[in-house]
């Protein structure tokens, strides 16, 4: 085996194997992994949880997140039933209504139960007393509508710490900085029962097989990396999580054989997005817009009259809600002159065309009343992933939004566009119960279809949890297939053997040029299945002499297998949809028809024996919210 440099500063334990056996297995540590281990051992099992990171500070929470989304509430008048119907009515159906349904009406609940760990989720110092924004009975903070109150800004940062924090008083077995790499079925067969899993130690390179009645997987989804590669200018994460965020539980899914869903509608990255970005359709919403030359830009109501003061950005009337966190109005901005609700002028494009307004575009933070501009700068941006570190920097530099306004890079600057796309909708179907098609394994966060945000992570591994905990007392207990095992530990170890060869950032980088040749903005039969050539040709060719030093590069390497597995799957559910859809932001070259009524349903796609097979599902899959909630949740 090739041997690490000799500053390598962990011992190394190639080939060494420890078995772990469990009720149920957890994998990934984000908020949906802690949630739903916390919750399953409340139930007297054992629970194992095993993340590739520190479970602390990993995940896409990790740095922080301040919006808390469609989540009704005691000073919210929007119900469940109605925000769900809502995400339905705007997406054209093409959501997961399940976990959104789920979200809405246990949001609140697990908001109180983060709050009991030393979570911080009100007001609680009266900073905002006052504010248009703040319920002075609750002390609770709100964003984007402050009438449907729907839409939370907490102090997303104390998020993780708190859970790990409950974590630790709990009897969970915990496995950090292990990188799972299969799941096991039974007799090791694709499409049956799920087992177990195994993983390695991405320091030590020890082997683990995790036996299991029960698996639930929360390991995040591929983020931007399979398309942009670009280490040294943005880091391997892109702007959509962290690093080590990579498809490997879609990627194990779908090796397994469960059924995924929308994986067409995981877009690709049009280019790299500013960190620091003023971007007032989004954390920083609703700021005030002023054009190069200090001209402000007007904001609109729903019937196109000009909005002097700030809070009523954000005034809507009863039941008209905005999309989520992004302050973008449920109908299209761009179909009328007159948006359906606040907005800058949707017409500003065509006005910097005609020299009305000029480019470059400031956030006007000084013109802000005290309490909005803390708001935006010193609360969102300092509790949200990526701009935290901005906030951090630009003030330590002596940014002060009192006196200074911030340049927004955004391109095209209305109707919506940023110049890059991040749908990442596809993933894992699931049922009521968020179970997977494969017996055992259940779903919850960005593991399953639709993604989620960071309530639907968590309330998804609380429910997950719950419905896992029934199963696992009941199942009989796992048989693990001894050569799927051996197969698997070969296949991991198989780049350490390797003297020379590639090293993994060479096939992240033709990877990404695979997708974005052949899987980009516009789709066609043709580039499609050269692009599925190309992905064999790299599995068959690069993948075989790519090699690795140590732990560390083992696991990119296997990461990147893991995006080669995702990117499969993505050419083949794109062949599958033979219809053009603006509400999936779909675009086939030689089937231009949008969003025709026969094309209107989920796709979905797993494999059997090795063959792909392509099957569909209704758009109203979810049948009765409420009626299917209340048989279902098992509270």
């Amino acid at each position: 085996m090739t041997q690490p440099s000799l500053d390598w500063p962990y011992p190394i334990k190639y080939g060494t194997l420890s078995e772990v056996d469990s009720d149920i297995l957890i994998i990934g540590g984000g908020l949906a992994g802690l949630t739903a281990a916390i919750t399953s051992v409340k139930k007297g099992l054992k629970v194992v949880l095993v993340d590739k990171g520190g479970s602390k500070y990993s995940g896409k929470a990790g740095s922080g997140i301040d919006h808390y989304h469609d989540c009704p509430n005691p000073a919210s008048p929007v119900t469940a039933q109605e925000l769900t119907a809502s995400r339905i009515k705007s997406s054209k159906g093409y959501i997961n209504a399940i976990q959104k349904y789920i979200t809405a009406k246990e949001g609140y609940d697990v908001l109180l139960e983060l709050e009991s760990y030393g979570a911080k989720v009100r007001d609680t110092q009266n900073s905002f007393t006052g504010a248009a924004f703040r319920d002075e009975k609750t002390k609770l903070l709100f964003s984007n509508d402050y009438v449907n109150r729907y839409i939370l800004l907490v102090w997303g940062k104390t998020f993780k710490p708190a859970l790990y924090k409950e974590l630790k008083r709990t009897d969970v077995k915990l496995y950090e900085r292990v990188m799972t790499t299969s799941l096991l079925t039974e007799k090791g067969k694709q499409g049956s029962r799920v087992v177990g899993a195994t993983g390695f130690n991405i320091r030590t390179g020890q082997f683990y097989v995790f036996r299991a009645k029960a698996v639930i997987l929360c390991s995040g989804n591929m983020g931007d990396r399979g398309w942009v590669f670009s280490s040294e200018l943005q880091g391997i994460g892109g702007r959509n999580g962290p690093g080590l965020v990579s498809g490997d539980g879609h990627s194990m899914a779908w090796r397994a054989g469960a059924k995924l869903t929308l994986m067409e509608q995981t877009a690709s990255v049009r280019r790299h997005r500013w960190t620091t970005e003023g971007s007032y359709t989004t954390s920083w919403f609703p700021a005030s817009v002023v054009d190069a030359e200090g001209k402000e830009i007007p904001w609109v109501d729903g019937e196109g009259n000009p909005i002097s003061n700030v809070s009523d950005r954000c005034k809507l009337p009863i039941g008209q809600l905005t999309r989520g966190g992004s302050g973008a109005p449920i109908t299209d901005v761009k179909a009328s002159i007159r948006p359906s609700v606040p907005s800058l002028i949707p017409d500003l494009e065509e006005r910097i065309k005609t020299g009305e307004y000029k480019l470059p575009l400031y956030c006007d933070f000084p013109s802000m009343p005290e309490h909005e501009r803390r708001a935006v700068y010193g609360f969102k941006i300092a509790n949200e992933g990526t701009t935290w570190l901005a906030y951090h920097n630009m003030t330590r530099a002596g940014f002060d939004p009192d006196k200074h306004q911030l340049q927004i890079y955004e391109e095209p600057p209305v109707g919506g566009g940023y110049g890059w796309r991040r749908q990442l909708g596809g993933g894992v179907v699931v049922d009521w119960d968020l179970k997977s098609s494969l017996e055992g394994l259940y779903i919850a966060g960005d593991q399953m279809f639709g993604g989620a945000t960071g309530p639907g992570a968590l309330t998804t591994g609380r429910y997950a949890a719950r419905k896992a905990a029934e199963y696992a007392a009941k199942a009989a207990s796992p048989v693990i297939f001894q050569s799927q095992v051996e197969a698997e530990k070969a296949r991991v170890y198989a780049p350490i053997k390797r003297q020379n060869g590639i090293e993994w950032k060479e096939l992240a980088s033709g990877l990404a040029k695979v997708m974005q040749h052949y899987c980009g903005d516009t789709k066609s039969d043709e580039r499609l299945q050269i692009g599925l050539r190309w992905l064999d040709e790299l599995a068959r060719g690069e993948a075989q002499i790519a090699y690795a030093r140590n732990p560390h590069e083992l696991m990119r390497l296997l990461e990147v297998f893991s995006l080669m597995s995702c990117s499969q799957a993505i050419l083949h559910q794109s062949l599958a949809r033979k219809a053009s859809s603006k509400q999936l932001q779909f675009k086939r070259s030689d089937y231009l028809q949008d969003d025709s009524e026969q094309w209107h349903k989920f796709i979905t796609i797993r494999q059997q024996d090795g063959d792909v097979k392509i099957e569909d599902m209704p758009i109203d899959y979810c049948g009765d919210l409420a009626k299917n909630y209340e048989k279902h949740c098992c509270l």
